[in-house]
């Protein structure tokens, strides 16, 4: 039977403006929406396939991932996908991956102790590692995304008791090689501390470059690593509730047999649609990944073109691009004039951390027409 074939290029904007998601709503019909992690492209044909049939049969009540097999889908995805092997009996059902850290953190930090962050980062860190009642300790990436070994190591030796790890980073898009992971994983050990690992958007994972789940690292990974993940930002079902916790000993899987029942829930279309995606999702994953290779070179160019002081390296993964427009005189936070002047709503560099201002990120998870609209009307106030 051929492999379905989606169309991924041209995406009308009229019917995206139907949809009722965030991105689509937050702002007026005239602001191009480019700034929360939500992708344009259809469903995967199994996705949508699966909550339909969910609708018809009236299927609409609570969760019960182990009886829907959803930790044996996670594992024969993350074999097919990264040569991992996971134990399905070490993996557990939870909302989403923010929320998973969340719980997380509260079992292996104490009051005032360190949680290391890498920003510019993910923004919802720095609010869950306070809300614990941890210390949020900033140790920089550089401007490619490399993680800053010896910075950590020091926050470790001076007592920090975690990291959370973005693993493809968020914003940068960078991907982290096997050897960081292996010493970060030693120093981690050595410190008696636990890298929580954010592994949302692995899947995504772009040509050139290998994912490395960090469990899959060393011994050491797997005695103080636990990863948290989900089909949501990959397969673009982020409003239906599910992620997975995983872990690969049982030093780990005692901290997770401790978090608290309302930590596990999940939402019922999110197990249904994530199986989906893991057990049939993988040829619409492919065409997905290549049309992602081809956006953020077209990026580059359009970027070269019409904004050519902003500074830009392509993303090794996923669709959400960081771009240093310092030179553009756009101030501190560009985003607020390029949605007021260009009518393009990115996401504003502060929000990220140490090292955003100056920055915004755009989604690029769209078709190219969209990604050019964008840039022009950004070039058009610049």
């Amino acid at each position: 039977m051929p492999h379905d074939q989606y169309n991924l290029t041209e995406i009308p904007l009229g019917r995206l403006r139907r949809r009722r998601s965030a991105k689509w709503t937050t702002f007026p019909d005239d602001v191009l929406p480019a700034f929360v992690a939500e992708m344009d492209f259809p469903l995967a044909r199994p996705v949508k396939d699966a909550l339909v049939e969910a609708v018809e049969l009236d299927d609409t009540g609570y969760a019960n991932p182990a009886a829907s097999h959803l930790a044996d889908s996670f594992a024969g995805f993350a074999a097919r996908r990264f040569g991992w092997e996971v134990d399905p009996g070490q993996v557990t059902a939870t909302s989403d991956v923010v929320g998973g850290l969340r719980a997380l953190l509260d079992l292996v930090t104490g009051p005032l102790e360190g949680v290391v962050v890498t920003p510019p980062v993910y923004f919802p860190f720095f609010s869950i590692v306070p809300e614990v009642g941890a210390e949020l300790i900033e140790v920089p990436v550089a401007p490619d995304g490399k993680l800053d070994l010896e910075g950590i190591a020091a926050r470790f030796q001076a007592g920090a008791r975690a990291m959370i790890l973005c693993s493809p980073h968020n914003p940068t898009g960078a991907v982290p090689s096997r050897s960081e992971l292996e010493q970060l994983a030693e120093m981690a050990a050595e410190a008696d501390a636990w890298i929580l690992a954010d592994e949302i958007h692995a899947p995504l994972t772009l040509p050139g470059v290998t994912h490395t789940p960090f469990l899959d690292v060393s011994d050491a990974a797997r005695e103080c690593g636990i990863c948290v993940t989900s089909a949501s930002k990959t397969f673009n079902i982020a409003g239906l509730g599910c992620a997975v916790i995983v872990t690969a000993s049982q030093r780990a899987a005692r901290i997770v047999s401790r978090l608290p029942a309302g930590a596990t829930h999940c939402g019922h279309f999110g197990v249904i649609a994530s199986i989906a995606a893991f057990e049939r999702g993988e040829d619409w994953l492919d065409q997905v990944v290549a049309r992602l290779d081809a956006n953020r070179h077209l990026l580059k160019d359009l970027l070269d073109e019409y904004l050519p002081d902003t500074v830009y390296r392509p993303p090794q993964a996923g669709y959400l691009a960081w771009i240093d427009a310092g030179e553009l005189g756009l101030g501190i936070d560009p985003s607020a004039l390029i949605l007021e002047k260009a009518g393009v709503a990115v996401s504003g560099g502060p929000r990220f951390g140490s090292g955003g201002s100056g920055h915004f990120r755009l989604n690029i998870g769209t078709s190219p027409e969209l990604i050019e609209s964008a840039v022009r009307s950004i070039a058009g106030i610049a």
